[in-house]
């Protein structure tokens, strides 16, 4: 009887220290995976100089093709998974799940979105976020607000946004959402 009453005590500190090791990992994986404002910011911060820097490129007639794609790979979340992307000025194809409308939008030169003029390409000299909100659970970020985009010549440009973020493996933000529209005006 003692020896069935010393397994049963070990069986339940086994079961329980068992909880405790899964309770500590989620705890471990969840700080991990939580996302900052800060990192919000960041990612938008890589954003816009990832446009201007399209634009740059562009302008300076080098591979604006290639630092298109290393936009949409380091920044868009389409090799993992699912991205609604709505851009700005698309009247025709609205919108883009797919990583081949997503460069397209921002370069044009594509037979199958023949609306896109190269969006990047104006060239911005700047682009500035302005948040009205962030939204943060987890290892998933909303932001919604109103960025500026500044031409060479010119007045800024507003737009409104929401941009969606999650947190891959390697703990960088990836946008999963991205909606873009010019701001309502009643006349």
């Amino acid at each position: 009887m003692k020896t069935r009453t010393k397994n049963l005590q070990a069986v339940k500190i086994s079961i329980i220290m068992g909880f405790v090791t899964i309770f500590m990992a989620g705890i471990v994986c969840a700080e991990r995976s939580e996302i900052t404002e800060e990192e919000v910011v960041k990612a938008q911060k890589a954003w816009s100089d990832a446009v201007v820097n399209l634009g740059k490129t562009y302008t300076n007639g080098q591979d604006y093709k290639k630092a298109a794609e290393n936009l949409v790979d380091n920044l868009y979340a389409y090799q993992t998974g699912q991205v609604l992307f709505k851009p700005t000025k698309a009247a025709v194809i609205k919108f883009r799940t797919t990583k081949e409308g997503a460069i397209s939008y921002f370069i044009g030169h594509n037979k199958n979105f023949p609306e896109d003029k190269g969006f990047a390409l104006a060239p911005w000299t700047n682009v500035q976020f302005k948040n009205v909100a962030i939204y943060i659970n987890g290892n998933v970020a909303m932001a919604m607000g109103k960025y500026f985009f500044t031409p060479q010549k010119g007045d800024a440009v507003k737009v409104e946004y929401t941009f969606g973020y999650v947190k891959n493996d390697d703990g960088k933000l990836k946008i999963v959402l991205h909606h873009s529209s010019l701001p309502y005006t009643n006349k």
